[in-house]
């Protein structure tokens, strides 16, 4: 990294969301002298009045677009040797040659993270061996004494790729003993780096978008495409914020819509359904005109983005990332990919050649495990959850729960592992409607690129049998009925609004209501003690008490939830939680009538609480659920003791 992190950063990026991620991404690099500005028209405008020592610019904007501002700075003898980064959603080859012959310093595909920006800022001052390959990373592939090669397998955290996940399960517990290989996986941060990690060989094989791995082979990566990682399994939702309402298409016109790659499936049907539905959609430029626009981010942060831009419309991406928004109740499920196209490839496995010239009893093993580790998904997905939980989500910074990931396992129309043969013919069709339809990436020969020697004899299969039944005028009639079907509702739906709140409780009662707490909250239960009360505290503030030399704040409940106040008898107790507020974790306690037990509550015994119940804790209700006669309303107790007024 240039030693001097007090440089001049002009920030050249439409989207203001963007800006503000791609600063939050300079800052983790110490970088804080930042301009921002929306269109290479304004960057012009900037640099005639102030001194920069970098340009970061996005391609795709419009009035002036990145490539066209490069070529202006190049033009200017001020500018000719200034470091300019191109960091943009066009990560084809094709584009990054086009831009080096105009004098791109370096260059960056989105989505990327801190660590790939600081190298790519390296390159662009000229840092010697910024860009090299450690030659320690590169594979060397030693056979251990028991005759084993290592396998390493890059990935990222979505479902796509949890048949690699439950096949080192399956080794772990020794279920599968592998005769000529040993596995190695890499969980990345994003796409970029897995087809670095490909191109570099400092990774085997990994799991990656397929039209991002025939963008690798055209480039002369030596890959083969050897097996599917799944069928299906992307989802298309929709912000929750905003009118919906007929014409459909109104809803989407003027703002952002979130892929996780430009060279991805989800490009392809989200573009497909778009244009199905009579708009134009694509990437801001200078001389096209967009009614929606395309926006690269990395697949775990567009939750996140989508609930605080009432400006995006939504996002079509991998599986469990749109349940988890619907769960969160911050989008509205559109449709599922496989409505657009049944059975689609998405994610692919690749290898690289030598390994296959080299090893194909192992690269044939490999190949048979996954589809052993697929058939499992298929079969027991309840299983197949709990690993996904672990595999994918490790640190526990996704948040992924068990129910989320089985009923995205579950789902009919969802993802697919128990049929791994790569379909040739579907795999043209993609490559083709984006050639020709999207002007994205250059067509391959698929025969030449795939390998199904070894999916052949592991699945069992014969390669003619395997026919693409897709049909782009057919998927853009099924879009069609989509969007004029409007805000449909099903049971279904509105069960994934409730997965989150799936999991153990403490019940307990204020009266004869019965209510349940997350038992995750719950420190311990505690016998009615003395109070001291403090005159400046809430009045539904019973006082706080000293429990092993801390100081805890105990909440009369049956106040707080506007209850008539009784006495409390002998069954009383004092429930003492550990909940977040202002991102720390607190010890409240909550005094109530009497606990009753431990209940573990699946999403199929909640219902969402009616909005007029006319009662004073409607809000603080997550759910409701009814058993022998009674109604247990299950609370947000983080929110009723954050929540001030009484």
């Amino acid at each position: 990294m240039p030693k001097n992190t007090d440089i001049k950063i002009l920030l050249v990026e439409d989207a203001a969301v963007m800006r503000k991620m791609e600063k939050k991404v300079l800052a983790a690099l110490n970088y804080n002298n930042i301009i921002e500005a929306e269109d290479g028209n304004a960057a012009i405008d900037i640099l005639a009045e102030t001194e920069v020592d970098l340009i970061i610019s996005d391609w795709n904007m419009p009035n002036k677009n990145g490539f066209e501002l490069l070529v202006w700075a190049r033009e200017q003898e001020k500018y000719k040797n200034l470091p300019f980064l191109m960091a943009t959603g066009r990560g084809e080859r094709k584009e990054m040659d086009k831009a080096e012959a105009a004098g791109v310093s370096s260059f960056i595909a989105k989505p990327f993270n801190a660590a790939e920006l600081g190298k790519k800022i390296d390159v662009a001052f000229g840092v010697e061996g910024a860009d090299e390959v450690d030659s320690e990373n590169i594979r060397s592939h030693d056979v251990n004494k028991e005759g084993k090669v290592g396998l390493k397998i890059a990935h990222i955290q979505i479902t796509d790729h949890l048949v690699v996940g439950v096949l080192k399960y399956l080794i772990k517990k020794g279920e599968i003993s592998p005769k000529h290989f040993t596995l190695e996986t890499e969980c990345m941060s994003s796409w970029n780096p897995v087809a670095k990690a490909l191109e570099d060989h400092t990774a085997d094989a990994a799991c990656i978008l397929a039209p991002l791995s025939m963008d690798l082979a055209n480039a002369g990566v030596p890959i083969k495409l050897i097996s599917y990682a799944h069928k299906n399994g992307s989802i298309f939702v929709r912000n929750k914020k905003g009118d919906y309402s007929a014409p459909y298409q109104n809803f989407f016109k003027g703002k952002s819509f979130y892929i996780p790659h430009f060279l991805s499936i989800h490009h392809m049907l989200s573009h497909l359904f778009f244009t199905g539905i009579g708009l134009n959609p694509g990437m801001p430029s200078g001389d096209n005109e967009t009614d929606i626009n395309f926006e690269v981010v990395p697949p775990i942060q567009m939750p996140e983005l989508l609930s605080k831009n009432q400006d995006s419309a939504g996002y079509m991406v991998a599986e469990p990332l749109g349940t988890k928004a619907i769960a969160a109740g911050t989008a509205e499920q559109q449709l599922l990919s496989s409505q657009l196209w049944e059975d689609h490839p998405c994610c692919v496995i690749v290898m690289r050649d030598e390994f296959i010239t080299k090893f194909p009893e192992a690269t044939f093993e490999f190949v048979k495990y996954l589809v052993q580790a697929g058939n499992l998904i298929d079969k027991q997905p309840g299983l197949a959850a709990e690993i996904a939980v672990d595999f994918l989500d490790p640190d526990k910074k996704l948040g992924l729960k068990v129910p989320i990931l089985k009923n995205v396992l579950t789902e009919p129309l969802g993802i697919k592992t128990n049929d791994l043969f790569p379909v040739k013919e579907d795999l043209d069709k993609m490559q083709r409607y984006m050639c020709d339809c999207m002007n994205v990436g250059s067509p391959i020969d698929v025969d030449a690129f795939v390998d199904v020697r070894f999916a052949k004899k592991a699945c069992g299969v014969d390669e003619a049998n395997k026919k693409s039944t897709f049909d782009v005028e057919k998927a853009k009639e099924k879009a069609l009925r989509i969007l004029n079907a409007g805000r449909s509702k099903n049971e279904d739906d509105e069960k994934k609004t409730l997965l989150n709140s799936e999991g153990k409780y403490l019940t307990f009662s204020l009266g004869e209501q019965p209510f349940g707490i997350e038992i995750l909250t719950v420190r311990e239960i505690i016998k009615l003690r003395a109070m001291n009360k403090f005159p400046s505290s809430p009045k539904f503030v019973e006082g706080v008490i000293t429990l092993r030399n801390e100081v805890v704040p105990i909440v009369n409940l049956k106040m707080k939830l506007g209850f008539p106040e009784t006495e409390y008898d002998d069954r009383s107790v004092i429930i003492v939680l550990e909940v977040r507020q202002n991102r720390k974790t607190i010890s409240a306690g909550v005094l109530v009538d009497a606990v009753h037990n431990v209940a573990d509550i699946s999403a199929d015994q909640m219902e969402e609480a009616p909005k007029n119940l006319g009662i004073n804790y409607t809000d603080y209700i997550i759910a409701m659920v009814k058993s022998a006669g009674k109604i247990t309303m299950l609370l947000d107790i983080e929110r009723v003791i954050g929540n001030d007024n009484a």
